[in-house]
């Protein structure tokens, strides 16, 4: 007959398999919360690109309404120019006629396309003001905003004469007359979150 020592002894586990339990679940706890930690991750990830996406498609349609309520006044010289880096036009608001900016301005993480707009005004000579406030712009300046981070390159081509040019050649900023469409190619840098180039064409209202 066995003794109750050796009875308990049997019943028992010896102090190797506690510790090879103990290794099992250890293991088995990092694989889980690697797993779940992969899955925040992911989530995370998924949810930035989603920001990114609908800040650009809100930012695109700006630029759409801005170029489609292009208006033409004698008080400035131009409604749309252009010269490579700055898109600078004049829009029909609700209340009166608006310059608006869009610009580049350099960055070291890639370059931040801005956007300006000026007060509505209704008199010649206050859109002539806003409109040389509009060559002098400054960082932080009020009504202006950024738009995008992260831009490599941006150009700007205006359709004239059945014909993509420039904004910068006779086709673009040297013609009195604004032309039939606008084309915005958008190239982002690596990093930003958003990859590949982007082109927009907007057609301008006569």
């Amino acid at each position: 007959m066995k003794t109750r020592g050796a009875r308990l002894a049997q019943a028992g586990f010896t102090l190797i398999e506690v510790l090879v339990a103990l290794l099992i679940m250890s293991i088995m706890a990092v694989m889980a919360w690697q797993g779940v930690d992969g899955i925040v991750h992911a989530r995370e990830s998924s949810q930035a690109h989603l920001e990114q996406t609908l800040r650009l498609n809100t930012v695109i349609g700006q630029w759409d309404q801005d170029l489609a309520s292009v208006q033409v006044s004698s008080a400035v010289e131009r409604g749309l120019m252009c010269d490579g880096s700055t898109v600078r036009l004049t829009r029909r608001t609700t209340g009166g006629l608006q310059v608006v900016v869009w610009t580049l301005r350099a960055d070291p993480a890639g370059a931040t396309w801005l956007r300006w707009a000026g007060p509505a005004v209704t008199t010649q000579a206050e859109l002539q003001d806003s409109w040389m406030r509009s060559l002098q712009l400054l960082d932080n300046q009020a009504g202006q905003l950024r738009t995008l981070d992260g831009i490599a390159q941006w150009q700007v081509l205006f359709y004239k004469t059945n014909a993509w040019g420039n904004c910068q050649s006779a086709v673009g900023a040297q013609a009195s007359a604004l032309p039939d469409a606008v084309r915005m190619v958008l190239t982002f840098a690596p990093g930003s979150g958003l990859s590949g180039t982007l082109t927009r064409d907007t057609r301008i209202s006569p």
